[in-house]
């Protein structure tokens, strides 16, 4: 036991020093233009139904992520249209960068779930002319609305008095001030939660989280440090609890997907089908973004298609994926588990089989065990941004 407590001690002094801390904000007011982003995040006038905004799927006290119960979100201008995937938090973005293919055909960067936007002011202008989103018509639709809010003035002001007189460029400038939001904004990227306290010397970890950060931290346990670091890069201030990584997972069918009503339709990630450059390089078909597990504790819902409803029950899952697969996926009347059930048969083989906690086959224990899954609980939760002010 005195040996276990010395390597925790040994683990978190490792993953402590990597990590630095602080905060991004460096408490000076916004620029005019980022004021003008936080006010057009926050309109609901700027959506064919008028009931929508950024933040309705994107909440401020949910760590920018989905409010909702349900795993995807109701859209359109009459709030009737389900969209495909669960809508992502969008916390620390301002760390991400364009995507990109490395040489060995790993992706990494880009924005959504698909990574098919190379920035955030790209990323912002995709919901506003969403059908199943904010169902705006036409850029010129945008632009109409925004010269009649409350702001417009302020928006010709910053921008320009004949700012109205190009649909296109005020479109853009409407998309450049949404991403200067979010960049400028602290509480974006606060670095504010008791991870980060702990790294500043103001509070200590209990025993059971620093139990879960070694379960999390261990090749041999729950390996998700893999994708999920827990120190410092080289641009940020702390800790990002992603390496913007895509990875394919096999995350069982969400029949709750109005989509997957179609038993001939998959949702590729990377190779489709809302992307679409990518759809001739197979061997990515089946990867989604690795997120930020930054405020995981708040999320309801997880992965690209909200399959699980509790951050416990996602754990479960990645440790038991392959050694428990009766769990998660349907089985026939011989005992035949339909093992990756939301890919095409022929592109299953791209599922992550390699890397623990994956690799381990049906039978065999799983990497964690109840009470480590709960100490892992545990430590995710110290990831919730407002424990302190820094």
């Amino acid at each position: 036991m005195k040996l276990a407590l010395v390597f925790l001690s040994w683990m978190v002094c490792l993953v402590l020093t990597a990590c630095g801390g602080g905060s991004t904000s460096t408490g000076s007011p916004m620029s005019a233009a980022a004021l003008l982003g936080q006010d057009i995040f926050k309109d609901t006038r700027l959506s064919g139904s008028g009931r929508m905004s950024c933040a309705t799927c994107h909440d401020p006290d949910l760590g920018h992520a989905s409010p909702f119960d349900t795993p995807v979100a109701l859209g359109g201008v009459n709030l009737d249209l389900p969209g495909l995937r669960l809508p992502p938090a969008i916390r620390y973005l301002r760390y991400n960068g364009a995507f990109s293919l490395a040489a060995d055909g790993s992706a990494s960067g880009g924005f959504f779930w698909d990574g098919r936007a190379n920035s955030l002011a790209e990323q912002a202008g995709g919901p506003l002319l969403n059908d199943h989103e904010m169902a705006n018509a036409s850029v010129e639709d945008v632009v109409q609305k925004i010269a009649s809010a409350p702001y417009a003035a302020k928006f010709k002001q910053v921008f320009g008095a004949d700012i109205f007189n190009d649909p296109q460029v005020a479109f853009d400038r409407v998309r450049h001030a949404l991403a200067r939001y979010q960049q400028e904004d602290g509480d974006f990227a606060s670095f504010s939660s008791k991870f980060d306290a702990v790294n500043a010397g103001r509070a200590a970890f209990t025993a059971q989280e620093l139990r879960g950060l070694a379960w999390f931290s261990r090749a041999d346990k729950g390996n998700c440090a893999a994708c999920h670091p827990s120190t410092r890069p080289d641009n940020a201030p702390a800790a990002l609890f992603t390496d913007f990584s895509y990875d394919s997972l096999g995350v069982p069918r969400n029949s709750a997907v109005a989509r997957n009503s179609d038993a001939t339709f998959f949702d590729l990630g990377l190779c489709g089908p809302v992307r679409t450059d990518l759809s001739a390089r197979t061997e990515l078909c089946g990867a989604f973004k690795v997120p930020s597990l930054r405020n995981v504790a708040l999320r309801k819902r997880f992965f690209h298609n909200g399959r699980f409803d509790n951050l416990r029950q996602a754990i479960q899952f990645y440790v038991t994926r392959d050694t428990q697969a009766q769990l998660w996926y349907p089985q026939d009347p011989l005992g035949n588990v339909d093992v990756y059930n939301d890919l095409p048969s022929l592109l299953r083989g791209n599922v992550n089989v390699t890397e623990a906690p994956y690799n381990r086959p049906r039978g065999q224990s799983a990497a964690l065990n109840d009470s480590e899954i709960d100490d892992m609980v545990a430590f995710l939760g110290t990831l919730t941004d407002g424990f302190f002010a820094p």
